[in-house]
């Protein structure tokens, strides 16, 4: 069991976190919520005792052993990827220094035998003559190939590094396991297969993640930042959000009867007590909503930005064709040939690659920001795009960082629109939840988020009629990328979609086009249906044979 006992921290006269607290226990896996700057990842801190609060105290079961996902990457550069995932278990691998150093003695006496002894049973029982396989196991599923096993970690790509340092927090299965963005830099089949080890984990869990479909895949309560607390609901993210959602409408209609209300909750816990039998904790989040009372939900008090594409006019008949288009690296390798398709009305493409750079290169050459090796594409002249970039940069360069808020968005608004004041500019600014002096800010002090949101609105001016959209959910907080992710499935025109969102591509996209160096797998189907068909998973190996990748 880990308590958390009367909790509180400030940064002078910010008080992050008033008097919390929380038990968490065995068996459980708690996903750690909260807006941007709520206090998620120093929350994890203070569990793990890197940080001190004011006052109040963190407890943990005698004996039990805490792991923590290090954000260190340059930590063990010095040290074997292998000795690295070791390290993981502190006790195993001091148990390991200490009977090694006595073995290596020249003056070995009976003393030391004696000790050695004692120290291999102990090594034993901590399960260390298996512990170099388990280790490579763990690699093995993160995708660390087998050669970098004996390498120093300096000489890893930092993604690498990522997933070495994620195979040490799992070694040896700890009692509390502490994540913070676990699947950052982790491909699709990865972070399944972290899925399923999490779902499976029999201790203690507690997580921070902004991917959705991993907390609904793993999680069977969420712990909830808000306010200066943090409170337990019991269910995954999807049950949170959409149950505090539906209390909101609920306590907004005085109207209804109390029994009707109380009702309609009941059916939804057992709407989602019976879904859960299909997920990956179907058992234990069964059971935990089962005993869920209506009295434990409540609404939220998150705030969830407008975003609203509204199309100018409906796209015609003719949208894109793409006609022999390829591309190659900077270092020369292919990044994608033989691309030829059609977008047609109603298309929603989730678009794949096993090389993300194929996937923004095609994104720029067809808005006209790069150009192509050859081929060539056209857009329909009915045709007005948005398109928002992996790298915004450039829209908040130098020659702008003075411009406050409203002056920046100024700039981007169309010719069709003429009646441009202040009250215009400050709706679409407040729909991304800058109000009041927000707008006056200078965009050079914008957080990551905050330039996104910024994006936002410039594309919502343009009325577009497609979307296109490059990695939409860097950067966003949960409630921002939930927001974007209802905004995109209600969309009545076009969107193009790469991301690393699995919820995001199965909630919004109809169709797939997986690019690949040597043509294209195109499907009329969900992101699931995808990822799950026999034939599409031939085809990807066969045209991904003997392909030059970029380096992880």
């Amino acid at each position: 069991m880990l308590k958390v006992n009367n909790v509180t921290l400030s940064f002078g006269k910010r008080v992050l976190f008033d008097e919390v607290n929380l038990t968490f226990t065995k068996g459980n896996c708690y996903g750690v919520i909260g807006a941007n700057g709520a206090g998620k990842s120093t929350f994890l801190k203070i569990l793990s005792g890197e940080i001190e609060p004011n006052k109040g105290s963190v407890e943990i079961s005698p004996g039990m052993r805490m792991a923590v996902l290090k954000q260190n990457h340059f930590e063990f550069d010095e040290c074997t990827v292998l000795n690295t995932v070791l390290m993981g278990h502190t006790k195993m691998w001091s148990t390991m220094q200490e009977k090694d150093a006595i073995y290596m003695k020249e003056d070995f006496s009976e003393e030391d035998g004696i000790r050695a002894g004692h120290l291999e049973a102990e090594f034993g029982e901590m399960g260390g003559y298996t512990a170099e396989n388990d280790a490579a196991a763990l690699l093995s599923g993160l995708d660390v190939p087998e050669n970098y096993h004996t390498s120093l970690m300096k000489e890893l790509p930092g993604p690498l590094k990522l997933r070495v340092l994620l195979a040490q927090a799992l070694f040896g299965n700890p009692d509390v396991l502490i994540l913070d963005e676990p699947t950052n830099d982790l491909n699709v089949e990865t972070i399944s297969w972290l899925e399923n080890v999490l779902a499976e984990y029999e201790n203690i869990v507690i997580v921070v993640s902004h991917d959705r479909h991993f907390l609904d895949a793993v999680c069977t309560h969420v712990a909830d930042v808000d306010r200066q607390k943090i409170k337990i609901f019991t269910g995954n993210y999807s049950f949170w959000y959409e149950s505090s959602q539906l209390m909101a409408r609920q306590m907004g209609d005085k109207n209804k009867k109390t029994e009707e209300k109380r009702q309609a909750l009941i059916d939804f816990i057992a709407r989602f007590s019976a879904n859960a039998s299909k997920s990956k904790q179907a058992t234990s989040r069964k059971k935990a909503l089962e005993k869920l009372t209506i009295e434990e939900i409540e609404p939220s008090n998150r705030r969830y930005p407008g975003i609203i594409f509204k199309q100018q006019r409906e796209v015609g008949n003719q949208i894109l064709n793409v006609e022999n288009l390829s591309k190659k690296a900077e270092d020369g390798r292919l990044l994608f040939s033989k691309l030829n398709f059609s977008i047609n009305k109603g298309d929603k493409i989730a678009f794949m690659s096993k090389d993300h750079t194929a996937l923004t290169s095609f994104f720029q050459i067809i808005n006209k920001q790069m150009d192509a090796d050859g081929g060539k594409f056209e857009w329909g002249t009915t045709v007005t795009t948005a398109y928002l970039p992996n790298d915004n940069s450039e829209f908040f360069a130098n020659a702008n960082k003075d411009l406050n808020l409203m002056d920046w968005l100024r700039q981007f608004v169309p010719p069709h629109v003429t009646d441009v004041d202040e009250p215009f500019l400050r709706g679409f600014l407040g729909k991304m939840l800058f109000s009041g002096d927000e707008v006056m800010k200078k965009i050079s002090v914008l957080s990551g988020g905050e330039k996104v949101r910024c994006m936002l609105s410039r594309m919502m001016l343009q009325d577009p009629n497609v979307v296109i959209l490059d990695e939409p959910t860097n950067h966003l907080d949960l409630e921002s990328i939930q927001a974007f992710n209802e905004s995109m499935s209600n969309f009545k025109g076009i969107v193009l979609i790469t991301s690393h969102d699995h919820t995001f591509l199965q909630t919004v996209a109809n169709r797939v086009i997986e690019i690949t160096p040597n043509g294209i797998i195109d499907r009329l189907m969900s992101f699931d249906e995808y990822l799950e068909n026999d034939r599409v998973k031939q085809l990807r190996e066969e045209l991904y044979a003997n392909v030059k990748l970029a380096k992880v």
